[in-house]
């Protein structure tokens, strides 16, 4: 396979230059294993293992290796099936989440993704606020997000759906399809070209699997069903792996993820909400809370139909969500928010205590 067919481009080239005159070449990451991982390049699929001295330079588990990865490899001497892999070039684009556990450290899910399938069900799976979190990490990624609304087979008012979305999202492309019946997979065909690179992301059961094997024209990846009890998903796919489709796409696979915590989505969010946070720049006090402080932009754009409800309130979401994800990891603003959850309470307090003694 050639290095263009993996989604080599000048990018890369221009990054891998300054390993060329060390004697390595360029690989991709196409499968994630425990302790190692699967790299392609021209000379095939070997066995990738991070050199002592790459692991010993490695800062943070965020740098190393994750599917889709660009790396520079060198072959294990006596054994062509096995490479030693001794640098990550540097990343067009990265979906990042916070690791799952208490202590807060980023965790890389996929890498140089041109664009992001963000798969939801049309059946009991379907949840707005969490497909606003994988929007919001999609922003902040760098990659391209399309909704892909699956099973449409079990829902006959899928514009309605759509519509919801368009209020939160009006310049996301929202999809609708239906894995099982094939009904609207048509409809992918404009992002699904040679050389570029898709990730297909979402919860368990919205059908990531079945959709994928319908792309790759035969069955290549175990599905489940959903249970019907709760409609919740199965896990089937438990690795991140990238596969290339008869028509030469790159498709990235990853485990289902019920929750999202975006990481670093604060600068995702402001983007694409870039007409709200200009509306909230135009308000009479610097720190308008939007509620009852004269003066307020936001709060006439609501009065006068100029700013949509769903989408004020979408944005509040996010910006929240991407508010206690920097807290998570900064605590100079953990303590600042909670020193102003005190002043704010103490003000309250204190109007309730004035309210009494009036009464």
């Amino acid at each position: 396979m050639t290095l263009s067919a993996l989604g080599w481009n000048e990018f890369f080239a221009s990054a891998f230059a300054a390993h060329a005159a060390e004697g390595g070449v360029p690989a991709r990451v196409t499968l994630e294993l425990k302790g190692h991982c699967e790299v392609t390049g021209e000379a095939g699929a070997q066995l990738g293992e991070c050199t002592g001295k790459f692991v010993n330079a490695t800062r943070s588990p965020a740098d190393f290796p994750v599917v889709g990865d660009w790396v520079v490899v060198t072959p294990q001497p006596g054994d062509p099936a096995r490479a030693a892999i001794h640098a990550v070039l540097p990343r067009r684009t990265r979906f990042s989440r916070r690791a799952a556990g208490d202590e807060a450290r980023e965790q890389v899910v996929a890498a140089n993704v041109d664009t992001v399938f963000l798969v939801s069900g049309l059946d009991g799976n379907y949840h707005l606020h969490r497909l606003e979190r994988y929007l919001a990490a999609a922003w902040a990624s760098g990659a391209e997000p399309v909704v892909v609304l699956n099973k449409a087979d079990l829902n006959d008012d899928a514009a309605a759906r759509r519509r919801e979305i368009a209020e939160v999202a009006p310049q996301v492309p929202v999809l609708v399809v239906s894995a099982r019946t094939r009904r609207g997979l048509q409809a992918l065909a404009p992002w699904l070209q040679p050389g570029r690179t898709v990730a297909l992301l979402g919860s368990s059961g919205v059908g990531k699997s079945t959709l994928i094997n319908r792309l790759m024209g035969d069955r290549v990846l175990p599905t489940q069903e959903v249970r019907t009890a709760d409609q919740k998903g199965r896990h089937t796919t438990t690795q991140r792996e990238l596969l290339v489709t008869p028509g030469g796409a790159l498709i990235i696979d990853t485990p289902g993820m019920r929750e999202i915590q975006p990481w670093a989505a604060a600068g995702g969010v402001a983007g694409e909400f870039a007409d709200v946070a200009a509306l909230a720049a135009r308000c009479r006090f610097r720190d308008c809370r939007h509620d009852a402080e004269p003066g307020c932009a936001v709060r006439a754009a609501l009065a006068d139909g100029s700013l949509d409800p769903a989408r004020w309130q979408a944005y509040g979401r996010l910006q929240r969500a991407a508010a206690h994800a920097v807290r998570a990891v900064d605590r100079p603003a953990h303590h600042r928010h909670r020193a102003e959850v005190k002043k704010i309470t103490k003000h309250l307090r204190r109007r309730v205590s004035e309210k009494s003694g009036e009464d």
